[in-house]
């Protein structure tokens, strides 16, 4: 069984050794459009992470067997195309939402405690010069008593509402297919959500459903001094709208993920008055040591039962 694996520098150190065991092996960092067909046309199994793979590509793969998602999110696949081709997909679920989970309070408390502007102060030597103790400069909430939105009610949104609740937050939610509930949070529409609470945070899939969804109009309904955090997907948020209202508004935001993924030169979150408002990450919040390796026993666990399926 040949087994080409198209991005491995999205594993970073992560041991690959134990896709040997399964047969073949052939190692590319990265793969661009042009390259995708001369490397994957006599594959058994194609291993990618977010190189797209279409019908022009399987058409021309007459080995292809398997095509293994080394991420939950299909999207990078024509499944038409699979289907009538006879090719299996297999993605990996679950393997980072402790990790999204984690992240997504890391940047909360970022954001909520200004952290940067206070690691700049004393870095800065502006504390070293100061009169007092302390500096109360930037006067921070507490997360107990205040109001928590959850946007997607998934594993990772139920994660993130239960760890919400622990600190005491009331916790609000939103489904976004309208099939997520639970009488452990209180269920809202979003306009009430986003009018009510202090922090938002999203953790929903894009799809027609929530593309946009957070835009220039639903934005002027948030409250002063409101937390909004992206950990879904780009998209989800018009970029181009919530940099307006960054500037224009008392509101302050956290992203892990861009509609277009890496981050454009020109993009208008860069050209935001005041950044420290502003808290983006790339894409990292699925990439804990611990989440890798699950994800990569995952990829090769999904290879072995096709294996033993298919003998």
């Amino acid at each position: 069984m040949r087994i080409v694996l198209l991005d491995t520098l999205t594993f970073g150190e992560t041991s690959l050794e134990g896709f040997n065991e399964l047969g073949e092996v052939e190692v590319f960092q990265t793969t661009s459009r042009d390259q995708t067909l001369e490397r994957v046309k006599n594959a058994d199994v194609i291993v990618t992470n977010k190189v797209v793979i279409d019908d022009a590509i399987m058409s021309e793969s007459k080995n292809l067997k398997l095509i293994c998602v080394a991420a939950t999110g299909t999207n990078n696949i024509d499944h038409d195309s699979a289907l009538k081709h006879n090719v299996e997909v297999k993605n990996v679920a679950g393997y980072s939402s402790d990790s999204v989970i984690q992240h997504t309070f890391s940047m909360l408390f970022y954001l909520l405690g200004y952290s940067r502007y206070y690691d700049e102060v004393v870095k800065s030597g502006a504390y070293s010069r100061s009169p007092i103790f302390t500096d109360v400069s930037k006067p921070f909430f507490e997360l107990k008593g205040k109001k928590y939105g959850v946007i997607g009610l998934g594993e990772i949104g139920r994660g993130v509402a239960t760890i919400a609740k622990a600190f005491g937050a009331e916790v609000l939610y939103y489904s976004t297919s309208g099939k997520n509930r639970t009488d452990d949070f209180q269920r809202a529409d979003l306009s009430d959500l986003l009018r009510e609470c202090d922090v938002i945070s999203i953790h929903s899939p894009l799809n027609d459903k929530t593309k946009n969804l957070i835009n220039q109009e639903n934005l002027k309904l948030l409250k002063a001094n409101a937390i909004i955090l992206n950990l879904g997907r780009g998209g989800i948020i018009n970029e181009e709208d919530l940099a307006i209202a960054l500037d224009s508004q008392e509101l302050y935001a956290g992203l892990d993920v861009l509609e277009r993924e890496p981050m454009r030169e020109d993009h208008p979150f860069l050209k935001v008055k005041n950044s420290d408002k502003l808290y983006i990450t790339p894409h990292i919040a699925w990439t804990s040591i611990e989440a890798r390796d699950k994800l990569i026993a995952g990829v090769i666990n999904n290879i072995k039962e096709f294996k033993n399926k298919v003998n």
